[in-house]
């Protein structure tokens, strides 16, 4: 009879096919923590090298932790190139376009998941269309665009060809989608107004969503090297990848300097990663639950 009992007994709630195997999670844990450190060494190797000497960096076997920590290599690269201006430049364009796609993504979201009008299905093919389409295959029709719009070498050509994008449209629509449509019934009848309800119903309900489509703007245009070489000449309007690269491919002012290429490294990945841990929790909880409805 206990044996009987016992195999008729339910399941624990949360226990999995793996849990009951000995060791098995401790494999579990074992390759994630290899895997981590496989994908985060040449980080960690760039985060040390800006703080190394010289003899450090061209140490033979290579030195891992700084024998003497230094700021030798910041100094340089702040002397011999204008970190502040591209830092800003970057800045400036990576928010400007983060706050466009939020606005006008979580918009075009919120028409297409809870509003009918004539075409609403031609607009989402096309949404799901764009999302096909290489973005490199994009940069030739965006510069004679804004050639013609004579907006070349200036902030508006690094701003207004990602200040919307096909992915945010689709996030946010998935996730509006999501939201019951009695809520907003409820809100209509009571005589709020379509702004009104996108503004203050529908955002405050989105916030993983808009946390997910922050963390993924923001990183590609502060990363966006391509648009931005061939959208401008001008050094004072280069954004830090640029200006970076312009001056690793300078020999006469890099020198070949690999610490000081690894401290620029260091500055572009640094607000990237400051971002992320601010709005870690909302991102994940936004892409565990994109596309369910």
């Amino acid at each position: 009879m206990k044996a009987l009992d016992s195999e008729a007994a339910p399941a624990r709630p949360g226990r999995t096919a793996t849990s009951g195997v000995p060791g098995a999670r401790a494999v579990t844990y074992t390759l994630l923590s290899v895997g981590l450190l496989v994908m985060s060494a040449p980080f960690v190797w760039m985060g040390l090298s800006a703080f190394k000497t010289q003899a450090d960096l061209g140490a033979s076997p290579p030195v891992w932790i700084p024998t003497t920590w230094t700021l030798d290599n910041f100094r340089e690269l702040l002397s011999l190139m204008d970190v502040g201006q591209a830092f800003l430049n970057s800045a400036a364009v990576a928010v400007l376009v983060t706050l466009c796609n939020l606005l006008f993504c979580s918009m075009l979201g919120y028409a297409l998941a809870k509003l009918n009008f004539s075409g609403k299905r031609v607009v989402f093919g096309v949404v799901l269309g764009a999302l096909m389409v290489p973005g490199n295959l994009m940069l030739l029709p965006k510069f004679v665009m804004m050639s013609k719009m004579e907006l070349l070498d200036t902030y508006a050509a690094l701003i207004l060809p990602f200040a919307a994008g096909a992915f945010g449209v689709f996030l946010m629509r998935q996730f509006m989608s999501a939201i019951p449509d009695e809520l907003l019934e409820a809100a209509r009848i009571d005589g709020a107004r379509e702004w009104y309800i996108f503004w203050r119903i529908v955002l405050p309900l989105v916030k993983p969503a808009l946390a997910t489509l922050t963390i993924f703007t923001f990183l590609g245009s502060w990363n966006n090297f391509l648009w931005p070489l061939v959208a401008t000449n001008d050094p004072d309007k280069y954004t830090l990848p640029v200006a970076l690269a312009t001056f690793a491919t300078d020999p006469t002012k890099s020198d070949g300097s690999n610490g000081v290429l690894m401290a620029g490294a260091f500055l572009v990945v640094l607000p990237v990663i400051a971002v992320f841990i601010a709005l870690q929790r909302h991102f994940t909880q936004g892409i565990a639950t994109t596309g369910l409805k």
